[in-house]
């Protein structure tokens, strides 16, 4: 018993030796244990991974049609609102006193046109029946020392006072049915009187109009992303004061690296999510593709539309999105990683068969992130080798299934 207590160390350095003798014989013999991938039926979907940023189809810059002071803010940024609700109230105080002014204008000009049709118009037609009735006279008593002078009965004053009398009737009733004319419709007094009246009311109609600019209004609904004006500013046409995105579509605009514009077409599906809801998925559908390239960037604007956005997603808000550009349904895959050579004319397997690592040689097809479409060579179950597990082909192997 001392004796074997005595050699201990040594019975210790012998039993050590034989047990890594008996695993690299056995590993000789048997092969190392190698995780093998099998091949599978599996759809494959090739998708191209875009970042990109929520937008509606067109925005709205909202300002003022006419230069004024800002008297209130009716609405905050990111509120939603619907068309014709005020947004923006302007001090109206200058606009009104211009309405009232062209208010008195059209009374005036009214009034004007009253007095021609009622007063004056029928004053003249008055007159011109008077002058007719004076010309009658005249023209009976010319008449009549005219026969009277041929007759040797009568005077020369009294003919030459009969043609005067004549001329001067003659004249008048002219002078009269003329301003009858123009007083009349048609005449140039009655169409000033109503052209006056025309430019009051117009006038009177800018002055309404002008005064509505007062209150800037929303032009359709939508949610306002962006507020630039406070009360007590000073605003003049054609500067932006808020910018409205209008309800409808919601749209993903997307910039794609020109390598990837030949495997995109119109009606492709693609999954979105928002960066700040990284595990919120929703659909989307590739709508339109811009026809020219950004030289700078070298990449190609293409425009998705979200048919229901999540109630989560909001105005320019980061987005990662996944365009499905290839499918195959119900087809043989294995993982990228055992496929040698993939993109040559031989690509090239190490499959496990009999315990040993086989090169095949296979046809593949679609690729789609880590998987690659097997179309030949090997087939469903089927153990392969990764190429980086340093396996030799022919080489005797334990395969672990992963």
């Amino acid at each position: 018993m001392k004796t074997i207590w005595a050699r201990k160390w040594s019975i210790l350095i012998m039993m050590t030796v034989a047990t890594g003798t008996a695993w690299a014989l056995a590993r000789v013999l048997v092969g190392p244990e190698v995780a093998a991938y099998p091949v599978v039926h599996a759809d494959l979907v090739r998708t191209v991974v875009v970042s990109g940023h929520v937008e509606t189809p067109f925005r709205v810059n909202i300002g003022s049609q006419i230069t004024g002071t800002v008297k209130d803010v009716l609405v905050d940024e990111g509120q939603s609102v619907k068309q014709g609700q005020p947004l923006i109230a302007l001090d109206p105080g200058e606009l009104e006193a211009a309405l009232m002014q062209t208010k008195g204008a059209v009374a005036q000009a009214e009034a004007r046109m009253r007095e021609v049709k009622e007063f004056t118009l029928p004053a003249a037609q008055q007159s011109l029946k008077q002058a007719e009735a004076t010309l009658s006279v005249a023209e009976t008593s010319f008449t009549r020392a005219d026969h009277l002078l041929a007759s040797g009965a009568g005077s020369r004053a009294a003919y030459e006072q009969a043609t005067k009398d004549l001329d001067v009737a003659r004249t008048l009733a002219r002078s009269t049915e003329l301003q009858v004319y123009t007083l009349s419709p048609g005449g140039s007094e009655y169409e000033m009187a109503r052209t006056e009246l025309d430019q009051a009311r117009a006038n009177l109609s800018s002055a309404q109009v002008r005064l509505g600019y007062a209150t800037i209004s929303a032009p359709r609904d939508g949610v306002l992303i962006a507020r630039g004006v406070e009360r007590g500013a000073g605003v003049q046409p054609a500067t932006p004061l808020l910018m409205l995105a209008p309800t409808g579509d919601t749209q993903l605009v997307l910039q794609v690296d020109e390598k990837n514009v030949g495997l995109l077409r119109l009606g492709q599906s693609a999954l979105a999510s928002a960066d700040a809801y990284p595990d919120e998925r929703f659909n989307a559908t590739l709508t339109y593709i811009n026809p020219s390239v950004d030289i700078a960037r070298a990449s190609l604007e293409v425009k998705l539309t979200v048919q229901d956005p999540p109630a989560y997603l909001r105005q320019d808000m980061t987005v990662s999105v996944d365009i499905a550009v290839d499918r195959r349904q119900g087809t043989l895959v294995a993982p990228a990683k055992a496929v040698h050579d993939p993109t040559s004319a031989s690509p090239w397997v190490l499959v496990v068969r009999d315990g040993r690592a086989q090169e095949e040689p296979v046809t593949v097809g679609l690729r789609a992130g880590d998987r690659v479409e097997v179309l030949g060579g090997v087939a469903e179950g089927e153990l392969l080798v990764p190429i980086a597990s340093g396996v030799r082909a022919g080489q005797r192997v334990r395969a672990v299934r992963s």
